[in-house]
């Protein structure tokens, strides 16, 4: 479906219950943000949740099927920020999700610190130092490379949104799992849950789901992977439920 704008469309999201309005030019959700709202435990429908880095609003508007709890979407970009207030409205969904426009580094009284139930991120992965993901689109730039924010602010600021027991679920690169790990236990957010993304059977994952609780108890569960092709460019009859079942 087409907008009058060239450069936008109006898409179907996974499970074709919710609509999402995307760009040529900036960047779009992926299967990583559909996996992290899978993976993410959401609270009651009395709850708060706080999706940081949320680009175009996709990981809020998925989170939308699973609760009716109070969601916030931060992003830093205007115009992605623009397209997330957009689809919101577009779904009937403005009461529930509220898109905020700032830097993660500069929330004030705009959030509720300390009142979150869960934390959602699928942040930038790649460090400036790496050559990894730079791209001549600043706006791509920006949600593929650390430059706004590095993966020790998401994690600082995260223990300070949520309460005690309170989660982050988020998805990154398997090489930085050790940092995501200690970080997480230097700002008292106990790691408790990790599943694997592998592209096939025979590949080497290339994304991780973790999830931390605030102050939660020693352990860690391991789940099964997720494989998400099987022969070609078919999906895995696993990965199909966990992507088009919403």
């Amino acid at each position: 479906m087409e907008s009058n704008n060239s450069i936008e469309r109006l898409d179907y999201m996974p499970g074709k219950k919710r609509y999402i309005f995307q760009r040529d030019d900036v960047f779009s959700f992926s299967i990583d943000a559909v996996l992290l709202a899978r993976f993410a435990k959401v609270p009651s429908d009395s709850g708060k949740v706080i999706d940081l880095c949320t680009g175009n609003g996709a990981i809020p508007l998925l989170l939308s099927l699973k609760t009716k709890a109070c969601i916030d979407g931060v992003e830093i970009q205007n115009i992605l920020s623009e397209l997330a207030i957009k689809s919101c409205i577009y779904n009937g969904l403005e009461n529930q999700i509220r898109i905020i426009n700032s830097n993660i580094l500069e929330l004030y009284d705009e959030v509720s610190w300390g009142e979150y139930d869960l934390v959602t991120c699928n942040p930038p992965y790649f460090a400036l130092t790496s050559e990894k993901g730079k791209n001549v689109n600043e706006k791509v730039s920006f949600a593929r490379h650390e430059i706004a924010c590095t993966l020790d602010d998401v994690i600082r600021i995260s223990a300070k949104l949520v309460k005690q027991t309170g989660r982050l679920s988020m998805v990154h690169r398997p090489e930085r799992l050790t940092e995501i790990l200690l970080t997480m236990k230097k700002y008292r957010l106990e790691p408790k849950k990790i599943q694997f993304v592998h592209p096939k059977q025979d590949r080497e994952a290339n994304m991780v789901l973790v999830e931390g609780v605030r102050s939660g108890k020693t352990g860690i569960r391991t789940l099964p992977p997720i494989f998400v092709y099987g022969n070609g460019k078919q999906y895995t009859k696993e990965f199909k439920e966990l992507y088009e079942n919403w």
